[in-house]
């Protein structure tokens, strides 16, 4: 499983969702996006609900490394957001570490920067991503 592997099923199953995967290690997964002007406030800053949508597919990548297949049921069963400092710039990143994963859940924090600024995050979040039960 790599990161083309999971844009070909976002772009199968949710088209438009607009994170893309960009890298997938052993316990990490990367997403990205280039900015449109409907995520930009007034005064030329990045969203929160964008800075929250881009921390939330991150983590949704992760899961996917922490289970060892790409899982499009996996659902964020909670996610907080801290916000740092203004984000501004063309392209908005999130990196998802991994902290646990159980049967059940995925827990993972997030770390959210600017263009090539990852040494200047804008938000960190941490979440849980739920699996759907096996089926019998």
């Amino acid at each position: 499983m790599n990161a083309d592997d999971v844009n070909v099923m976002l772009a199968e199953h949710f088209p438009g969702a607009g994170a893309n995967c960009v890298e997938l290690g052993d316990t990490y997964a990367v997403a990205s996006t280039e900015l449109s002007e409907l995520s930009i406030r007034p005064g030329g800053y990045v969203s929160g609900p964008t800075q929250f949508a881009i921390a939330d597919a991150a983590l949704w990548y992760v899961t996917f490394v922490a289970i060892g297949r790409i899982e499009p049921m996996a659902l964020t069963s909670e996610l907080s957001i801290r916000f740092l400092r203004p984000a501004q710039g063309e392209r908005i990143w999130a990196r998802a570490d991994l902290a646990t994963a159980t049967r059940r859940s995925v827990v993972g924090s997030v770390s959210v920067w600017m263009d090539d600024r990852s040494d200047r995050p804008t938000a960190v979040a941490q979440g849980t991503y739920v699996l759907p039960r096996a089926k019998d």
